[in-house]
């Protein structure tokens, strides 16, 4: 974290919040419904979803279509902001090559832009919750918490991203495979139990997996996550940080030469 206090990020609070911004425009741009779109987008995609996998493949989950857009939103905030955030370097080359800026502040800001999405994109999940007579436990005073393991984990895993596609460009089209193979390896729209035992034991190398539990439990079995649950999301989430931030330091005085 040093670096970043070196670099005074406050001293830029001001840059950060304008390319937040742009970054929100920019995807709502020439779009009638606009931030609308934060919440339609995964209502339709769950009721799509909800229909195949509870009717054609008969996954017996009680309110389904909780337990589908709990997975969904936070899947989709991981793969939107470390696809966003691993271009970001790239992008702002211009900038970069002009005036001395810290360059972290680039992959932050796209982080950033798409957590503010997926605040927006809570009230579907709420509104999902009404319809569906879902009860409000106690425990959802702990939603801020997994956002924020979410947030710090999805953040270190772009600054290691946005270093990577600096050197290698091939790095962006195999992202994109390995986040469809992820999105079929984390159970998002089926339950653990149809997965083979081998299989499930390799789900605690799989962080989204832990987030998402923990998203569930809390919304929508009422439970408290327990201490051994809460440290092996914090353990990954400032694991990943402590990597992408070393990773980003090392590497990003050789920006120049490569953007």
């Amino acid at each position: 974290m040093n670096w970043i206090l070196k670099n005074n990020l406050f001293k830029y609070k001001w840059l950060l919040e304008e390319l937040v911004i742009r970054d929100l425009k920019i995807k709502y741009r020439r779009s009638v419904l606009g931030y609308l779109w934060s919440v339609l987008n995964p209502l339709l995609m769950m009721l799509v979803l909800t229909v195949v996998f509870s009717t054609v493949f008969r996954f017996d989950i009680p309110n389904y279509p909780v337990y589908l857009l709990t997975g969904q939103l936070l899947f989709n905030f991981y793969s939107e902001s470390t696809t966003m955030a691993m271009d970001s370097i790239l992008s702002g080359a211009a900038l970069i090559k002009k005036v001395y800026l810290p360059k972290y502040i680039f992959p932050l800001s796209r982080v950033l832009s798409t957590f503010t999405t997926l605040l927006f994109s809570l009230l579907a999940l709420f509104i999902v919750m009404i319809v569906t007579s879902t009860s409000f436990h106690i425990t959802l005073i702990l939603l801020p918490v997994v956002f924020l393991y979410m947030l710090i984990f999805s953040l270190g895993v772009s600054l290691i991203l946005a270093v990577s596609v600096v050197y290698f460009r091939d790095i962006k089209h195999l992202y994109g495979v390995f986040l469809s193979a992820l999105n079929f390896l984390t159970p998002i729209f089926y339950p653990t139990s149809i997965l083979p035992e081998w299989l499930k034991s390799w789900m605690i190398f799989n962080p989204l997996y832990d987030y998402i539990e923990f998203l569930r439990d809390i919304l929508l079995y009422g439970k408290w996550p327990t201490w051994e649950e809460n440290l092996l999301c914090i353990a990954c989430s400032i694991g990943f940080l402590a990597v992408g931030m070393w990773v980003f330091e090392k590497h990003q005085k050789n920006f120049i030469l490569y953007i």
